[in-house]
């Protein structure tokens, strides 16, 4: 199998964007060919979120269909709607009855004040967004300004969609996909080393190493926006048999790799998002300790994920936008 470093390295998983270059935002959906099971962690104060509560262990639906990330703050969440809409043109779906009713968790990020022009009218743009990515989805896809990376930004540079994959020693696949739209920084200071060097595999996200001392100036905490400006939503999925308590616990480790690739994060400012699938493919040679590792991979991949996210954007094409990290350091 080609390895693409993207969670499209996991079978059975297809990523797709939908974007608005006037808007000045989009939608990035992941699609599951078969019902997968799911779980989600929440650490930002202030997240956006659609059909989460099913996903806790506790509950009854063991697979979803798809997850959306999307940008437009709550507008956003229509997004879903659209993907659901097109699962159930294909008899996607939780059955119930002679009903079918396809399951798609979703998470926003806020870009409402990038420069795109937001006058959409009476109904967001979002569930057209949705519907046309889940339908374009692929093994192959973009990254950097894309999809719901599109409007996506961080304090000091512009922010995007990044993905990355990684296999753990007993051969099992754990790929990350994320929409870097942080409170905080994804680089060192100003500089262009990144917080998530240390993780980096060949020249992913430029190959620029990690500074050799950290300066009072690299710690200073640099921000941007107010409550509710900023989110990184991602999704952390591997090709391992989990339960839904396992796949829990995985997007649990997987926030590591926030705090190795934002600085700071996990804020009240933040909506940070991260939900886990399992496509079930592989069984774990351990249950506590394979759990372990696949988690400590997860942290690893989520990070370089998140650099590659910065590193792949490109600035937007509006006055007063910020720039993206090879605009900067090329």
């Amino acid at each position: 199998m080609t390895t693409r470093n993207l969670i499209t390295d996991i079978a059975g998983i297809k990523v797709g964007h939908a974007e608005d270059e006037k808007l000045g935002s989009g939608t990035t959906v992941v699609l599951f060919d078969a019902p997968t099971v799911a779980s989600v962690d929440v650490r930002g104060g202030g997240p956006g979120t659609r059909e989460t509560a099913l996903l806790d262990p506790a509950q009854t639906v063991e697979g979803i269909d798809a997850i959306v990330l999307s940008g437009g703050s709550a507008f956003g969440l229509d997004a879903a709607s659209g993907a659901q809409a097109w699962l159930r043109e294909k008899g996607r779906g939780f059955q119930i009855r002679d009903v079918t009713v396809p399951i798609v968790p979703a998470a926003i990020m806020f870009d409402l004040l990038n420069g795109g022009n937001k006058d959409w009218g009476r109904f967001p743009p979002y569930r057209d967004l949705g519907y046309a990515a889940i339908k374009g989805a692929g093994a192959n896809f973009g990254l950097g300004s894309i999809g719901a990376g599109l409007g996506a930004t961080t304090a000091t540079l512009k922010g995007g969609v990044g993905s990355a994959s990684a296999k753990t020693k007993g051969g099992i696949t754990v790929g990350a996909i994320v929409v870097v739209n942080a409170v905080g920084t994804t680089t060192v200071g100003t500089t262009e080393h990144f917080w998530a060097a240390p993780f980096e595999q060949g020249r992913e996200f430029g190959g620029r190493g990690f500074p050799q001392k950290l300066s009072a100036s690299d710690l200073k905490i640099r921000a941007k926006g107010g409550p509710g400006e900023n989110t990184t939503i991602a999704v952390i999925a591997t090709d391992a048999k989990l339960s839904k308590a396992q796949c829990h616990r995985l997007a649990v480790m997987a926030q590591d790799g926030f705090a190795r690739a934002i600085y700071p994060v996990h804020t009240p400012l933040d909506g940070d998002v991260i939900f886990s699938a399992a496509t079930g493919r592989k069984t774990l040679a351990d249950p506590h300790y394979g759990l372990a590792e696949l988690g400590m991979v997860a942290g690893n991949v989520m990070a370089r994920a998140i650099a590659r996210g910065v590193y792949e954007a490109t600035a937007l094409p509006f006055r007063g936008a910020l720039p993206s990290w090879k605009d900067k350091f090329g």
